[in-house]
């Protein structure tokens, strides 16, 4: 059998402008997860308070006598905060293992040794969470104020509510930057996605222990400083301009909420390396 010539030869391929690389692994990560079943019927279940609600419109714009349930600006705030339940689930099911599967594969050598920077890697795995955290939050959020006009048969409550539009969209973004990076940052920690799982539950519910002992035992008027959820609930008040639920001024919850993506971002920074150092 003759032996061919396997020497140099151009390449004949295409070529990706650069800075598309995280694409590939954002498209990648969410293939793999809508080829659950079990994240599939997650993600339908998480549509039930949707339903409920574009039921609850029909009816109340359909039967005056049930007026005294029409929608209100503080009924996207209400069904934001309710979905935060799957931002949860969600978070941990597709979180957990993003960069924790990786360490323990030791794939990140193998990510980073490819023209792939740190930063496109981390956006590939950040962009595979948020765009399934968008859509339990952003997008039936905004599909809820459109069936509200549709039923209604008029935009008259969309114009009277237009700062809707913005407050959705910033709210929604930070629910998803918040979760999106601290899970990052504790998948970058571990080669476990089951601890790092564990992690994020503990942190959650440990948080707000505390911010309950503290509220309504010692009642410490900054308590909410200590709970990161609790400081995105009171940013949400504030957003959808209904009375906020703590005494805590905005800017100092704003200002936790920051500094907690940005520890993330931080972390990440150094936790995602081509070669571990050993000091």
């Amino acid at each position: 059998m003759p032996i061919h010539d396997q020497g140099y030869r151009r390449y004949a391929g295409g070529r990706n402008a650069r800075g598309q690389a995280w694409l590939v692994i954002a498209r990648a990560g969410i293939r793999t997860m809508l080829a659950r079943r079990l994240f599939l019927f997650l993600l339908l279940v998480s549509y039930a308070r949707f339903l409920y609600e574009c039921i609850r419109v029909y009816l109340t714009t359909n039967f005056g006598q049930l007026a005294m349930l029409s929608t209100t600006a503080q009924t996207f705030r209400e069904f934001l905060e309710f979905q935060e339940v799957w931002v949860f689930f969600i978070t941990i099911y597709v979180g957990a293992g993003l960069i924790a599967n990786d360490r323990r594969a030791n794939a990140l050598q193998i990510y980073l040794s490819k023209p792939l920077t740190r930063f496109e890697y981390v956006a590939g795995k950040a962009a595979t969470l948020a765009v399934f955290l968008l859509f339990v939050t952003w997008v039936p959020a905004m599909l809820l104020l459109l069936v509200q006009g549709l039923f209604a048969g008029s935009f008259a409550f969309v114009r009277q509510n237009m700062f809707l539009f913005p407050a959705i969209t910033v709210y929604a973004f930070l629910q998803v930057m918040v979760a999106t990076f601290a899970m990052l940052a504790l998948s970058s920690m571990s080669k476990s996605a089951r601890f790092v799982g564990i992690m994020y539950a503990g942190v959650i519910f440990f948080t707000d222990a505390i911010f309950g002992m503290l509220k309504y035992m010692v009642n410490a008027g900054g308590a909410s400083l200590i709970s990161p959820t609790q400081s995105l609930a009171q940013l949400g008040d504030v957003i959808f301009r209904v009375p906020p639920r703590h005494e805590t001024p905005a800017v100092l919850s704003l200002l936790v909420v920051t500094v907690m993506i940005a520890g993330s971002i931080w972390i990440l920074e150094r936790r995602v390396r081509g070669v571990e150092v050993v000091a």
